[in-house]
C-alpha cells in the first residue's frame, strides 16, 4: 500500500481479523465445552411494558404511542443454542465487542454461530432498553447496533431457509425496534415479515415472531398505513390461530383500531362470521377483553368528529356488517352476565355503544 496510512489499515484489518478469530473461538468453544462450564445462560425475561400503560418509552427518544399500545421485548426462552455473551450476565456488549459480533455475523456460515450471535445481540438490545438508566441513554446498545450498520446485518438473516435463524433474527429485530431512530431502519422490511407471517407455518415460532416485531411497529401510529393490505390476513390469522397466536394478532389490532386512519380500512376488512364466535362467554378472558376493546376503539374512532363524515360503502361479509349486525349486539349484551368481573365492566362500557 506504501506510506503510514497503508500501514495503518493493514494494521486495522488484522485487528478487525483477530477480534473476530476471537469470537470465533469463544462460540465453536462454547460448542464444545458442557453446559456447566459455559459463561452461557438462557436470557431471562426482558419486562415488557404492562399492556394497559397508557405511555410507552421509545428508548432514544421519549414519545407517547398515539395509539396506547405497548412495547414487548423478546429474549431467548431457551437454553439451547444459548447466549454466548463473556463474563457476567449483566455485561453489555461494549462498540468493540458488538462491531466483532456483527463482523462474525456478516461472515460466518455456521447456523449454530449464526444464532448465538443473533441471540446476544438481540439480549443486549433487550437488556438496554429495559435495564440501563434513562440517564445513560446516550451509549446505549440499540443506538450502537444501528451506528454500526447493525441493523440490515441483523435483517438480512430474515431471508436465511433455516427456521430457528429466521426466527432469531426477527426477535432480535424487535428489540431494536423499541426506538423511533432503529424503527425507520426497520420499517423497510415490514412488507417482507408480513408476507413471512401470512405465507408460513400457522402458529410457528417465526410467525409468532414476526407478529410481535409488527405489534412494536404499530405501537404509534408511523408506520401503521404500511399494514394497510394485510388487515384481511391478519383477521384470517386470528381465527385458525392458536390462543397464543390470538393474543398476538389481537395486540396488532388493538394498537390499528385506535387510529382513527386505520378504522375504515379495519371495517373494509372481509372476515369470516365465525369472527362472532370470539365474543361468546366461554372464550378465554385474554381474548375477550381484547375483542371487546376492538369493538369499543371501532367504536370511538367512528364517532371522531369529521372522521368518515361520507359513510363508506361496505361490502357484505365485512367487519363493519359484522360489528354492527343484530349478532355481535345480541352477544354482546349477554356478556352483562359474565362471571368474570374485568370482563362486566368492560361489556358496561360497551353497551351504550351499540
Amino acid at each position: 500500500m506504501g506510506g503510514p496510512r497503508g500501514a495503518g489499515w493493514v494494521a486495522a484489518g488484522l485487528l478487525l481479523g483477530a477480534g473476530a478469530c476471537y469470537c470465533i473461538y469463544r462460540l465453536t468453544r462454547g460448542r464444545r465445552r458442557g453446559d456447566r462450564e459455559l459463561g452461557i445462560r438462557s436470557s431471562k425475561s426482558a419486562g415488557a411494558l404492562e399492556e394497559g400503560t397508557s405511555e410507552g418509552q421509545l428508548c432514544g427518544r421519549s414519545a407517547r404511542p398515539q395509539t396506547g399500545g405497548t412495547w414487548e421485548s423478546q429474549w431467548s426462552k431457551t437454553s439451547q443454542p444459548e447466549d454466548l455473551t463473556d463474563g457476567s450476565y449483566d455485561d453489555v456488549l461494549n462498540a468493540e465487542q458488538l462491531q466483532k459480533l456483527l463482523y462474525l455475523l456478516e461472515s460466518t456460515e455456521d447456523p449454530v454461530i449464526i444464532e448465538r450471535a443473533l441471540i446476544t445481540l438481540g439480549n443486549n438490545a433487550a437488556f438496554s432498553v429495559n435495564q440501563i438508566p434513562m440517564k445513560l441513554v446516550t451509549g446505549i446498545t440499540f443506538a450502537i447496533i444501528r451506528e454500526l450498520g447493525g441493523i440490515p446485518i441483523v435483517a438480512n438473516k430474515i431471508n436465511h431457509s433455516n427456521q430457528s435463524i429466521k426466527e432469531k433474527a426477527l426477535n432480535a429485530l424487535n428489540n431494536l425496534s423499541v426506538n423511533v431512530e432503529n424503527q425507520i431502519k426497520i420499517k423497510i422490511y415490514i412488507s417482507q415479515v408480513c408476507e413471512d407471517v401470512f405465507s408460513g407455518p400457522l402458529n410457528s415460532a417465526v410467525q409468532l415472531a414476526g407478529l410481535t416485531l409488527l405489534t412494536n411497529m404499530t405501537v404509534t401510529n408511523d408506520h401503521q398505513h404500511m399494514l394497510h393490505s394485510y388487515i384481511t390476513d391478519l383477521f384470517q390469522v386470528l381465527l385458525t390461530g392458536n390462543g397464543n397466536t390470538k393474543v398476538q394478532v389481537l395486540k396488532l389490532l388493538l394498537n390499528l383500531s385506535e387510529n382513527p386512519a386505520m378504522t375504515e380500512g379495519l371495517l373494509r376488512a372481509q372476515v369470516d362470521s365465525s369472527f362472532l364466535s370470539l365474543y361468546d362467554s366461554h372464550v378465554a378472558k385474554e381474548i375477550l377483553l381484547r375483542v371487546l376493546t376492538l369493538f369499543q376503539n371501532i367504536k370511538n374512532c367512528l364517532k371522531i368528529e369529521g372522521h368518515l363524515a361520507v359513510q363508506p360503502t361496505f361490502t357484505e361479509g365485512s367487519l363493519f356488517f359484522l360489528l354492527h349486525g343484530e349478532e355481535c349486539a345480541q352477544k354482546i349484551r349477554a356478556l352483562v352476565d359474565h362471571h368474570d368481573a374485568e370482563v362486566k365492566e368492560k361489556v358496561v362500557t360497551i353497551i351504550p355503544k351499540i
